[in-house]
């Protein structure tokens, strides 16, 4: 199941949620009960294995003799 973050508007509290896809994201900060909007962020990704390179699929230089 994913990790969410959520960041309170009234208090600045930032906490992490395992949620599943389906459940409704939050609404209600832990601390303060104040109003909470979802954080979102760039994600890393990592290709491994044969095809993800960019020598995979350049093409092969021709000799010129």
């Amino acid at each position: 199941m994913p990790t969410y973050q959520y960041v309170c508007t009234a208090c600045d509290h930032g906490f992490e949620a395992v949620q599943s896809f389906s459940d409704d994201a939050l609404t209600q900060c832990p601390e303060c009960e104040g109003p909470v909007k979802k954080v979102y962020a760039a994600v890393g990704v990592v290709f491994k294995g044969s095809g993800f390179y960019k020598t995979d699929s350049a093409p092969k230089p021709t000799s010129s003799e």
